[in-house]
């Protein structure tokens, strides 16, 4: 019987129950379906992983969980969603009033949403976003609230912990950001814990920790976890059951073991084939594309006829550069006198030859990002040489500037900070062509539709505003406006962790395509190992802002020879259910803070020769 969404029911042990779930966008006769009779139960302390393509319908349904789907545009218009709560009625999600899902989201169901900035308020503390949460959902003063969201801090290792309570959100990295989300979803212990995403922007060490957390938490409260990811070795190490989804429609559901085992759907073989494994590259010196996968056109195949081009080495770097440095002055008091400073880059040498991948992998907060910028001169730098080119660029004139920016091009981070949200991707991608005088007005656009068309993306995608698009669609336009300068260096900088893995697929291909063709070097930036060792040449391990260990991907992926690179190999989730419970280091305990006194500058790293190439940081 039901009563104004509420209904009592005997406890069968099924938190959610989600029964012939219909999703629309858009009114008129033809709305459009973005979800189409989905079934889907999650029992108490279970976890379920839902996975599939960008734009598949994975985040609307977690949304229209959390009776936020209403927020974008989009309408419940049929199924039912049924969820118990703590004091054991069952109630119907999507004949709640506003009201009364207000009172359920935070405290019973929280989420975790998968682009961390356009979820915290950019105009409040981090400390006070995540005390308003515990003291409007627990019965808690705003002192003892205080206390638990800086032990919460603490718990998903964020450095200096009591410091970060008064940053805005703009002041921390990417992967600073995701934890602080986690921090505010989990600061309440709800009963189901939606996690859209939740690491994909974290480093692997970070994202082992987190995923011990929450399996922790699980334990302890008996928590529900509801995990929408495109990392298939993180839906091997966390998940009982799996949701496959393709185009709105459940295809394929099942145990974790039985769907990696044996999967019945193309679209799930497909999707399991272009899973990057860690050690799938042994024994072998170059990138190599993603075998040919069958399902559907979604993914870039390269050509075999186009042979690799081994990279030279007895020539002249691309780019080269000597003691590289970055600081970051912070202010204090009331005339912001400088007492200490953010120590993000120190000290580093970096070689990139024509047509080399240069991977750059390490923690979130390293420096890797602030590396990549600071060669692109987006940020004040110092260096004892730069070269690039041959030509010098250590006194760079206004054309000089103009001219490195033309030939070195930035896939950022966060797509949709990086496109401007008024002007059309076509546009956007157009925009650099004009400006450098690469193409005119009439051949701009033609040349923006075949970039789209090379990302995966179709024609009429060119006239759409970025906000139309999903996170890994925004990624691939991104990635398609750096290449419209023809450009002789990119620096991706996490360009293909927004992705699923069908896409990273095809981006990782289409970039070894480009690189075979026409001799694009890449300094790639990454957190994820096992795309690392797909596209890379070369691999350089930062740490605290300087690189611990450098040489050639083989050599330092098969012989890891400083401590941290190990750790940071054995905390990769490998995509096989019956290792999850494998025994491995973890890196724990709080991350040393790169903030330093005036003065107090970090000793130079002293090298060690492992192999040829090959060097490790004395210890």
């Amino acid at each position: 019987m039901t009563t104004g969404g509420h209904c009592t029911a005997a406890d069968d042990g099924i938190l959610l129950d989600v029964d012939g779930l219909d999703i629309t966008f858009g009114q008129g006769a033809t709305p459009f379906a973005a979800v189409r009779g989905l079934d889907l139960r999650i029992g108490r302390g279970e976890t379920v992983a839902i996975v599939g393509e960008s734009g598949s319908g994975k985040s609307v349904s977690a949304l229209s969980i959390m009776r936020l789907v209403e927020f974008g545009g989009g309408r419940i218009a049929g199924g039912s969603l049924r969820f118990q709560r703590r004091d054991g009625t069952k109630i119907a999600l999507e004949a709640l009033s506003e009201e009364e899902a207000r009172d359920i989201r935070g405290n019973e169901i929280a989420m975790i949403f998968q682009e961390p900035m356009t979820s915290l308020n950019p105009v409040l503390l981090i400390g006070e976003q995540i005390i308003e949460a515990i003291v409007t959902h627990q019965d808690k003063s705003h002192r003892e609230a205080a206390e638990i969201a800086f032990e919460m801090l603490e718990t998903v290792r964020i450095p200096n912990a009591r410091a970060i309570m008064k940053r805005y959100p703009h002041q921390l990295s990417g992967g600073m950001r995701q934890r602080v989300m986690i921090a505010l979803a989990l600061c309440c212990r709800p009963q189901l814990l939606i996690a859209d995403e939740p690491t994909t922007a974290l480093d692997v060490t970070i994202q082992a920790q987190i995923l011990r957390l929450i399996r922790d938490l699980q334990k302890k409260t008996g928590m529900s976890v509801l995990f929408i990811t495109h990392d298939m070795g993180v839906v091997a190490e966390v998940a009982d059951r799996v949701v496959v989804m393709y185009r709105g429609e459940k295809v394929e559901e099942g145990p974790v073991e039985t769907i990696f085992a044996a999967p019945q759907h193309a679209y799930t073989q497909a999707l399991l084939n272009a899973v990057p494994r860690l050690g799938a590259m042994t024994g072998t010196t170059a990138p190599a594309p993603f075998d040919r996968l069958a399902y559907g056109a979604s993914v870039q195949e390269v050509e075999e006829a186009v042979p690799p081009r081994p990279v030279d080495y007895g020539t002249p770097p691309l780019l080269s550069v000597r003691g590289l440095t970055t600081r970051f002055d912070i202010p204090e008091g009331l005339f912001g006198r400088v007492k200490s400073r953010v120590h993000a880059v120190e000290n580093i040498d970096l070689d990139i030859w024509p047509g080399e991948t240069l991977a750059m992998v390490g923690e979130s907060g390293c420096g890797k990002s602030t590396t990549g910028r600071s060669l692109l001169k987006l940020v004040d730098a110092q260096y004892q040489s730069f070269t690039f080119n041959n030509a010098n660029m250590s006194e760079l004139a206004a054309g000089d500037l103009r001219r490195l920016r033309r030939e070195v091009q930035f896939i950022f981070q966060d797509p949709y900070a990086s496109l401007n949200p008024r002007l059309t991707v076509g546009f956007s991608i157009c925009e650099p062509m004009l400006i450098h005088g690469i193409e005119t007005k009439a051949n701009a656009m033609d040349r923006a539709v075949w970039l789209l068309e090379q990302v995966g993306l179709s024609a009429d995608h060119v006239h759409r505003y970025p906000h139309a698009f999903s996170g890994g669609q925004r990624q691939r336009i991104a990635i398609a406006r750096a290449l419209s300068t023809n450009p002789k260096l990119i620096i991706a900088d996490e360009a293909v962790s927004a992705l699923d893995v069908s896409v990273q697929a095809q981006v990782i291909n289409l970039m070894i395509d480009l690189q075979r063709r026409f001799g694009i070097s890449y300094l790639f930036i990454s957190h994820d190992m096992a795309v690392v060792e797909r596209i890379s040449h070369r691999v350089a391990v930062m740490y605290l802002g300087q690189i611990v260990e450098h040489g050639p991907r083989f050599r330092v992926f098969e012989n890891p020879h400083h401590s941290y690179t190990k750790r940071l190999m054995s905390a990769v989730p490998i995509p096989d259910p019956g290792l999850r419970d494998r025994d491995r280091p973890l890196i724990t305990g709080e991350i040393p803070s790169p903030v330093r006194a005036i003065g107090d500058v970090p000793p130079p790293v002293r090298f060690e020769q492992v192999h040829d190439a090959h060097f490790a940081a004395c210890e």
